[in-house]
């Protein structure tokens, strides 16, 4: 047999069966030795990984300086989404 894997589009459905074996299992029986204990969140920011979270979207108009349009604008395509991500940075270094 060849290698099977799948992606978030293609999983195969879960049966009754294993869902009740899951279900069976005490947290205490489960083995979590060879999983590192995670403890520093700070650096987890979810709305940064779209698969775990998308942001809902407001439109907005505003007046910025010209010339910081156009230092948005250098990096070409996507300066509004860089200008998201700047304002992001900001509010979560503000909290």
């Amino acid at each position: 047999m060849g290698k099977v894997s799948y992606t978030l589009e293609n999983l195969p459905p879960v049966s009754k069966k294993d869902l009740d074996r899951v279900d069976s299992i005490k947290d205490e029986d489960i083995d979590y030795s060879d999983i590192p204990e995670f403890k520093d969140f700070s650096g987890f920011h979810p709305w940064q990984d779209r698969k775990l979270y998308k942001p809902i979207k407001v439109a907005v108009t505003c007046k910025l300086d010209a010339d910081i349009v156009a230092w948005l604008k250098q990096g070409g395509k996507g300066y509004q989404t860089r200008l998201n991500k700047i304002l992001r940075q900001v509010m979560v270094h503000a909290q």
